[in-house]
């Protein structure tokens, strides 16, 4: 018996997805657990496995539609079973003629045909066709694995390998292995135009998203972003010694620097409960817990989960409760409820790690700062009196909205994060 296949929910907030790309063919065989397409919300993408084995009898929709939540995206059953009551519409739609039905079959069950210079017919599939065009694959010399000897995206995936790294003639080709379907990358952007010297590309969704949001954080807040610096000394002797207990087997969890800066934040946001706020005009919003949002960079763009009640774990359980969301996030399946930016009392951006020294963090709005942690340099510091030394320092860069803060309450603050990482106690 044919069953749909239905756009997921994901979150209570999300009222549509955008599907990303189909990696099963009309035709093709499926089995419980493979990955039939992968879809994005405005804040993370995902990937929908099957729920049945049998064949892709219809999608509904193509790449870059914008779907409704709950909509039928699909139908999987035994060749050549009707799936009419499953379009889009059709509960109030009247049933289809028997051979309208039949009729329509062969244009759901397509192969695209291409003449070759022998009168031989390639069977290849439209995502393939394309994948080979923006690849420089020849079709005619690729083998195809898909249903009566069909090409599909996976035989292109293979070839353009193959291309890219020939083994030599005498020896036999070594296997290539199966490409995994994952959510990690946004599809290749489309090609709209193109010169000698340049190509005008098709923008991903989650980039105009992103962009949006900038924007509007911008044009609705007046931002302000003031710099210090933090005695880095007890944030390394803390990152060396968790080092060490890691080693030794005593604790299982590998506390990072950001971790220990996220720490120092959040004690700092427990003594200015007033920038664990969110604005909103004519009121704001106080939180009695901290909800620290952390900015990751992932292969689609940039996204913010917010860890809840992050005051409430200590720092072990704050390493480890960082890096599942951080890892859900660059994995594309992080509760898409926890990427709305009001879901974060406050948030932390670290850009150490790529050695920037100084920046200026965007606020993710309703939010009322941002912090960007910089990379620890080596500066002068007055050691005792009158002794100078080199002293590995940390830049901070806090941004906040001045409608919400002052700028003595901003610098206060700034000071008491500063005085946190330079007197941090685990």
């Amino acid at each position: 018996m044919a069953v749909p296949v239905i756009m997921p929910r994901q979150g209570q907030s999300v009222e549509s997805c955008i599907l990303g790309q189909w990696y099963k063919e009309v035709g093709e065989e499926v089995s419980e657990g493979d990955i039939l397409f992968s879809y994005e919300t405005d804040k993370a993408s995902f990937e929908e496995e099957a729920k049945e084995n049998g064949v892709l009898l219809a999608t509904f929709f193509e790449e870059g539609d914008e779907i409704p939540v709950l909509e039928n995206v699909a139908v999987i059953g035994k060749a050549g079973e009707s799936f009419d009551q499953f379009k889009p519409g059709a509960e109030t739609a009247e049933e289809a003629p028997a051979e309208e039905v039949a009729e329509e079959a062969p244009k759901v069950i397509e192969f695209e045909m291409e003449e070759t210079s022998s009168d031989a017919r390639i069977r290849i599939s439209p995502l393939a066709k394309k994948m080979a065009e923006k690849m420089g694959v020849d079709i005619k010399a690729v083998k195809g694995s898909g249903p009566h000897g069909r090409i599909i995206a996976q035989d292109i995936e293979k070839a353009a390998q193959s291309v890219e790294a020939p083994v030599p003639v005498a020896a036999a080709p070594a296997p290539v292995p199966k490409a995994a379907p994952v959510a990690k990358a946004a599809p290749a952007p489309a090609v709209l135009e193109s010169g000698d010297d340049y190509e005008v590309k098709a923008i991903p969704n989650i980039r105009k998203l992103i962009a949006t949001a900038m924007h509007q954080s911008l044009q609705n807040s007046a931002q302000l972003t003031h710099h210090m610096s933090a005695d880095a000394r007890q944030l390394m002797k803390l990152r060396k010694k968790f080092k060490k207990q890691l080693a030794d087997g005593e604790i299982k969890q590998n506390v990072t620097i950001n971790d220990l800066v996220c720490f120092a934040v959040i004690r700092a946001l427990e003594k200015f409960p007033q920038v664990n706020t969110q604005y909103f005009g004519n009121q704001m919003k106080w939180f009695n817990k901290v909800h620290l949002g952390l900015a990751v960079d992932t292969e689609r763009g940039l996204m913010v989960p917010a860890l809840k009640n992050a005051d409430d774990l200590s720092i072990t359980g704050l390493s480890g409760q960082l890096k599942q969301l951080s890892t859900a996030a660059r994995n594309g399946n992080v509760n898409p409820d926890l990427l709305n930016p009001a879901a974060a009392s406050f948030t932390v951006s670290n850009l150490g790690n790529y050695g920037v020294e100084m920046f200026t963090p965007v606020i993710n709005l309703p939010q009322t700062a941002i912090l960007g942690v910089c990379t620890i340099v080596p500066r002068p510091k007055e050691i005792e009196e009158g002794v100078y030394g080199f002293v590995p320092m940390m830049g901070l860069s806090l941004t906040y909205d001045h409608q919400a803060l002052d700028g003595g309450e901003a610098t206060l603050f700034l000071a008491e994060i500063k005085n946190q990482i330079e007197n941090l106690v685990v």
